[in-house]
């Protein structure tokens, strides 16, 4: 049967729409959330970790409904969007005594994943505090690391990492991955996007960044897969060329792939809007391309 719509992956048919067209009238007094919670239900549609894809879900109903395929409930009521609302993290002190050193003088370095976490809002603070860009809630799927410096009886934050899903289409790692379309869709959740890399100011230890850029590496997929219920095989970044050369990656052995459209994630025009960016990648496994491209 010929699809009557695809969104984010899912194809829709006729039967489908039939099938929602049910499930709406057997449940007139539902609401649009509590539909797609049921078609959820109905589908088994779930995230990797078993929770419903509902806010998807509930983009797919809206996507059949404005096509006129489907005829949803009239809203209820708009709650408030929270990341519109949300308030800046509130600064939080922290010993800031210059730390200049050499790495192998520096001491023990602990990685910790700080995501729904107490720790959670010293990152948010530092991130809002010392990145140039600021702290941004991330959405879908991300881990938070600070970095901490073993002081013996007390530990001292030395860098913030973080990470989330991956952009669905960038030109440069499609085309270094190799992958169908199809592939993209199935495995872009197998992606980490490199969303932000803090060392803080009154730190200064060369080779610091490139060493803990190592570090994750070796623990990000095994925590990822902790958290979401999947591990994740290739890693990339966004580097701004007008500002920084990417020293760091590529001291960690990651390979440039070339440059963004600068046309930004919501291009609806095909025109540049945003400043190009040089994107950068890193394997976790040999077999990426080949378990990144499976279909099944």
């Amino acid at each position: 049967m010929d699809p009557i719509l695809t969104y984010r992956g899912r194809v829709v048919n006729a039967a489908d729409a039939a099938f929602i067209r049910t499930l709406i009238a057997g449940n007139p007094a539902a609401s649009r959330r509590a539909l797609s919670t049921k078609l959820c239900a109905a589908w088994g549609w779930v995230q990797a970790n078993g929770a419903p894809r509902d806010m998807v879900c509930r983009g797919l109903m809206l996507a059949l409904h404005r096509a006129g395929h489907i005829e949803l409930p009239a809203v209820k009521k708009r709650p408030p969007n929270p990341l519109a609302l949300r308030a800046r993290p509130a600064a939080i002190a922290v010993e800031q005594s210059p730390i200049c050193t050499v790495l192998c003088e520096l001491g023990p370095l602990t990685l910790r994943q700080v995501r729904r976490t107490p720790q959670e809002r010293l990152f948010n603070a530092l991130m809002e505090a010392h990145h140039y860009l600021g702290y941004t809630q991330p959405v879908g799927e991300h881990l938070k690391y600070i970095v901490y410096k073993d002081e013996g009886t007390d530990e001292r934050p030395v860098a913030c990492v973080a990470w989330s899903s991956a952009p669905r289409h960038l030109g440069p790692r499609d085309r270094y991955i190799g992958w169908s379309a199809p592939a993209r869709r199935a495995n872009i959740r197998f992606v980490a996007y490199n969303t932000r890399f803090l060392i803080l100011p009154w730190v200064t230890v060369p080779h610091l960044a490139s060493h803990i850029l190592g570090r994750m590496a070796r623990v990000l997929s095994a925590d990822w897969e902790r958290v979401y219920g999947h591990p994740v095989y290739y890693l990339e970044t966004f580097i701004d060329p007008r500002r920084f050369a990417g020293t760091c990656y590529r001291a960690a052995n990651w390979v440039e792939l070339g440059p963004t459209t600068g046309r930004g994630h919501n291009d609806r025009t095909g025109l540049r809007t945003q400043p190009v960016k040089l994107v950068m990648g890193y394997p976790l496994t040999r077999r990426f391309r080949e378990v990144l491209s499976c279909v099944a």
